[in-house]
């Protein structure tokens, strides 16, 4: 059911033995390419003809505005209402307490604020098809309000009827969401980044989807604002040393595997009668599980077992992997989190599922993967924000700074860099220019 891999007498060279992510050989650039270009030339009618063949539909309506997202609302049950409104009210709360007021410096007599500011309009992706994510439209939405952003656009593909199914709508209303487009896919970035007729174009593009979606963000990310990390299918990582329930420890690895294609779902155990006892309970869930065939195709594609000699190599390993979630189902677990290095997100103890991250806890379920947590972290307040630097200067500070800059700009053979300090230091020398100037 796992592929196994015995690392307990590999001495630290992970990367030659472990399954490599995706590079670009294997990824469809030049379908994601055509697609983008296509949009580029057409707009909606390549975007209508896309979702035909793609989502099964055109959209229909493309554009979703507050009211419609407004009457989703009052069509949901009044159960689900209330939980998106309550994790919106986490998500919120959560990034609205990492807020912090313009920073100054000061030194030699130069004042430096840096004041963080929003950007106009962003754009997020919320994957469709085989499953609906409304949650990602709090993940996304609430925290570009939370940043200050103006305004807030989501691009979902539609049912089989070309419309956007209520609970996404209503997700959308209650995040604060200003439209919604029924596009989904390559083309749904494409029109983010370029517009169409319909579809304005943003400053940023968030979210995770597919292979597809994850490249065209790549491809336009001259275009538009994009983080940095590979928010592509969704992956696991958990860490168990025997004594956590096996239940626990199955279920969760089948968690992301029934996101569907491309995900991955590790297993790092100290020994293989925890491999075992592991397999064995998988085996009874799925037998009942209603998206039994999505998470076996992906199991057997993307599931893994790295068997390793305790907690301090299981961290290596995990480290080595950079999941997207990584839990630690270990009697040690507050221990050796503190080796933990690259991770999206990471769960301690045995009663910390990844699936309350996926909602509730507050912090974006966007979490890098493809092991881009080696250089990447959550969707977060940054990524909406841009930092602007005042600068304010004394004659002091032209004094401190002015034959430093005339002597690097001379290195760099740029005169007039020199001469735009040279001429305010020869003006300070004389008792007429030493005033304010």
């Amino acid at each position: 059911m796992l592929t196994r891999h015995d690392l307990r007498d590999v001495a630290g060279d992970y990367a030659s033995v472990l399954p490599r992510p995706m590079d670009d050989d294997e990824a469809p650039l030049d379908i994601v390419r055509d697609i983008i270009a296509d949009v580029r030339h057409r707009g909606d009618e390549a975007i209508n003809e896309l979702g035909a063949r793609f989502d099964g539909a055109a959209a229909n309506p493309l554009k979703l505005g507050p009211d419609d997202l407004a009457a989703a609302v009052d069509r949901v049950g009044p159960d689900i209402v209330a939980s998106l409104r309550e994790a919106a009210a986490s998500i919120q709360a959560f990034h609205l307490s990492q807020k912090t007021d313009a920073h100054t410096y000061q030194r030699h007599g130069m004042t430096i604020t840096q004041n963080r500011q929003p950007v106009d309009r962003a754009g997020c992706y919320v994957p469709g098809g085989r499953a609906w994510y409304p949650s990602t439209v709090l993940m996304t939405a609430v925290i570009a309000r939370a940043a200050g952003v103006s305004e807030v656009v989501v691009c979902v593909p539609p049912k089989d009827d070309g419309k956007v199914i209520d609970v996404t709508l209503a997700a959308a209303s209650i995040a604060g969401v200003d439209a919604v487009y029924a596009c989904g896919g390559a083309q749904a970035i494409a029109a983010m980044a370029y517009g169409t007729e319909t579809i304005e174009p943003v400053d940023v593009i968030v979210g995770p989807g597919n292979v597809f979606v994850a490249l065209a963000k790549r491809e336009v990310s001259g275009i538009v604002g994009v983080p940095s990390a590979f928010a592509g299918p969704s992956e696991i990582c958990v860490v168990t040393d025997g004594n956590a329930d096996p239940r626990y420890v199955a279920i969760d690895l089948m968690v992301q595997a029934e996101h569907g294609p491309d995900g991955k779902s590790w297993l790092i155990a100290y020994d293989e009668a925890t491999v075992d006892a592991v397999e064995s309970a998988m085996r009874e869930l799925l037998a009942e599980a209603p998206r039994r065939n999505d998470i076996e195709s992906t199991l057997a594609v993307g599931g893994h077992v790295a068997l390793v000699r305790d907690g301090a190599q299981a961290v290596q390993v995990a480290n080595a992997i950079a999941p997207e979630h990584l839990q630690l189902m270990t009697a040690d677990a507050a221990d050796i989190v503190h080796g933990v290095r690259h991770a999206g997100a990471v769960f301690l103890g045995q009663m910390a599922p990844a699936s309350l991250g996926d909602y509730i806890a507050g912090p974006s379920h966007v979490l890098p993967t493809n092991g881009t947590a080696r250089f990447g972290g959550a969707l977060g307040l940054e990524d909406f924000t841009k930092d602007v630097h005042i600068v304010s200067v004394t004659n002091e500070t032209v004094r401190w700074a002015g034959p430093h800059v005339e002597t690097l700009a001379m290195a760099e053979g740029l005169d007039a860099h020199a001469e735009s300090v040279r001429i305010r230091l020869r003006d300070l020398s004389t008792e007429s220019g030493g005033g304010a100037r």
